[in-house]
């Protein structure tokens, strides 16, 4: 009982933000970009709660019970991803986006690249509209298998408690809601993941137990090659984890923060919590993952069969093991905080990317703002209702799935598909429209191919396996951004505009 208290409260909060927040929007620049007004508080913290989501509760956490200290290669990868997009990308984007006055990242894109076929557009919210939406998938399935560890829900229900709150206020508040709730979404989720392995650790009597357990479950536990050790798939695959972070240089759900800052001079201070909060919360999930297999496991006995697959219940029985019954509801709400934050996020990126980006832009020059709000609103309860479905199809048919893999692959398509693109918008002078459009049509096909063609491909299919997907899209849409540029004849005009540009931006 105690325990569903404590959640209802966190719900109850939630709707309640929506409500508040339902009021203080007036137009679209409210509903998609919190009116260009947020401070660095809001805005570090709402990127690193979505740019987290369930996979950092669940799949990392997993991911530090079954390879140990390896996991820590994704701290790694995730402390470079954020700290490029803060200190590289952001003062330069925002300038950029500020003087076109952007409040989508396709509006950014349209303008930087004097695009007026609209192909930017139109393939930008195709490929947010597709991705997004099996991202958001992956958290609805993490809704309802964080409802059955922690309170022993049946897991559709879960689905359907999770899914009902986060509808409500995403779709009253839109982007200020997201906002304001990612602030507290995002403090409980520190708070939860920096404080229970310090528990954990206690409770066991001390780091050097910890380690002597571990030690003796397997000695790769820790060390940073995992269990298996060194060898060429082990090197791939720490290279796969430290490029995770990839996703951070340039996704919308990301940048999109960058345009509600209010102004430049937010950067630093948003960049310095981003990067704590990066540190000391992924560096807890791999912790909590750590000492859950030092506590909760024997030599002996295979992970599976007391953590779940890939440890991935490892949080769950951790939490019921060392903390009481009240402490218990509240981590129930930490984990719902990492999902329900990225959810918002994203379903109101995918609902601007379909009424405003698509609709309005390329099918309805002529509709007025004023009627984008109500729209957008039935267009994010409406891609809510596909990500339901394709969450609930996969759970019948895959119940092997892991929330880690699930939702990398929805974060590498977006990744793919923008974030080399953005990358060289900032940085290339000479990137034109046709190359822009290039990057991202290359990105977003290498995502399926990389995941599902490659791994079959004779001799070198197991290391693009290990490898995964990101990486080697990402370099193939970036390569053909730059070569397809280059043979553009309008690289010369675009060369010049981006000076003046950029001389604009900062003179202003």
């Amino acid at each position: 009982m105690i325990k569903l208290v404590a959640v209802a409260i966190y719900l109850a909060i939630l709707i309640g933000i929506g409500v508040v927040a339902s009021r203080r929007v007036k137009d679209v620049k409210d509903y998609f970009a919190a009116g260009k007004g947020l401070g660095f508080w809001a805005v570090a913290f709402s990127s690193r709660a979505t740019g987290e989501s369930a996979w950092l509760l669940i799949g990392l956490t997993g991911m530090g019970a079954a390879v140990g200290a390896k996991a820590f290669w994704v701290v790694l990868g995730e402390v470079i991803g954020v700290a490029g997009a803060w200190l590289l990308l952001c003062r330069r984007f925002k300038r950029l986006s500020d003087k076109y006055d952007s409040i989508t990242v396709p509006d950014y894109l349209e303008d930087r690249f004097g695009d007026t076929r609209k192909a930017l557009r139109i393939v930008s919210a195709g490929a947010l509209v597709i991705f997004v939406t099996i991202y958001v998938s992956a958290q609805i399935d993490a809704t309802g298998k964080a409802f059955e560890a922690f309170l022993g829900w049946d897991y559709y229900v879960g689905i359907a408690v999770g899914f009902a709150v986060v509808i409500v206020y995403s779709v009253a508040g839109g982007f200020l809601a997201v906002a304001w709730s990612d602030v507290f979404q995002g403090t409980l989720m520190f708070l939860g993941l920096v404080s229970l392995p310090i528990i954990a650790t206690v409770t066991l009597g001390g780091p050097g137990v910890v380690m002597d357990r571990l030690g003796a479950i397997d000695p790769g536990l820790l060390s940073l090659a995992g269990p298996a050790g060194w060898s060429f798939a082990t090197v791939l695959s720490v290279l796969s984890l430290s490029l995770i972070g990839l996703g951070f240089l340039g996704s919308p759900q990301i940048f999109v923060r960058f345009i509600a800052l209010k102004d430049e001079r937010e950067i630093n201070k948003g960049a310095v919590v981003a990067i704590i909060f990066t540190v000391l919360a992924d560096a807890g999930a791999v912790l909590i993952g750590m000492t859950g297999r030092a506590l909760l496991t024997e030599p002996g006995q295979a992970l599976e069969t007391v953590l779940g697959v890939s440890g991935e219940d490892v949080l769950p029985q951790l939490v019921d093991a060392v903390l009481p019954a009240l402490l218990i509801g509240a981590f129930v709400a930490i984990v719902l905080s990492a999902i329900m934050s990225t959810v918002d996020s994203l379903l109101v990126l995918a609902g601007s990317a379909l009424v405003r980006d698509f609709h309005q832009k390329v099918q309805r020059p002529d509709l007025p703002d004023t009627e984008l709000v109500s729209k957008s609103r039935l267009a994010t309860f409406a891609l809510a209702g596909v990500a339901l479905a394709i969450s609930l199809t996969v759970a019948i048919t895959t119940p092997d799935r892991t929330v880690f893999w699930f939702v990398i692959f929805g974060w590498s398509g977006i990744s793919a598909t923008f974030c080399p693109t953005m990358i060289l918008s900032l940085y290339f002078p000479s990137m034109t429209a046709r190359g822009a459009l290039a990057a991202m049509v290359t990105g977003f096909v290498c995502v399926p191919l990389f995941k599902f063609g490659a791994p079959h491909l004779p001799a070198i299919g197991p290391s693009l396996e290990t490898l995964g997907e990101l990486p080697p899209a990402f370099l193939f849409s970036f390569v053909a951004g730059v070569l397809f540029s280059l043979a553009d004849p309008a690289r010369h005009e675009r060369k010049k505009r981006f000076a003046e540009d950029v001389h604009g931006a900062q003179a202003d």
